[in-house]
């Protein structure tokens, strides 16, 4: 019978996405969950089935689920310090002071 691979791209490619939405007040804990969560499944049914599954793409996709896991935590960490802010500043300051800050650098490109 012959071994099969597993294929880590979807995982790395959500991963990464999810790291890049880390910007959008860490809503890219989404995306990362999802790629964790289809790393660990596939790595579950390897663990089951470790006869069908070659060794080496077992250890690629375990260490696709590690990045994934450390994506996830960082956009977690991100999401709770968003909510955090806007409901101590509030929503409006927040506003306010993103509208100083382009103000600002728009007058530094003139």
């Amino acid at each position: 019978m012959e071994q099969q691979k597993l294929n880590p791209t979807l995982v790395y490619v959500l991963a990464i996405l999810g790291f890049l939405c880390c910007c959008f007040g860490g809503l890219g804990f989404i995306l990362s969950g999802i790629a964790f969560y289809i790393a660990h499944s596939k790595l579950k049914n390897a663990e089951n089935h470790p006869d069908q599954f070659e060794q080496a793409s077992v250890k690629t996709m375990n260490t696709a689920k590690i990045v994934a896991l450390v994506i996830l935590i960082i956009n977690l960490m991100y999401f709770i310090m968003t909510i955090y802010r806007i409901s101590t500043v509030g929503w409006d300051e927040i506003m306010r002071q993103s509208q100083e800050i382009m103000e600002q650098w728009q007058m530094q490109n003139q």
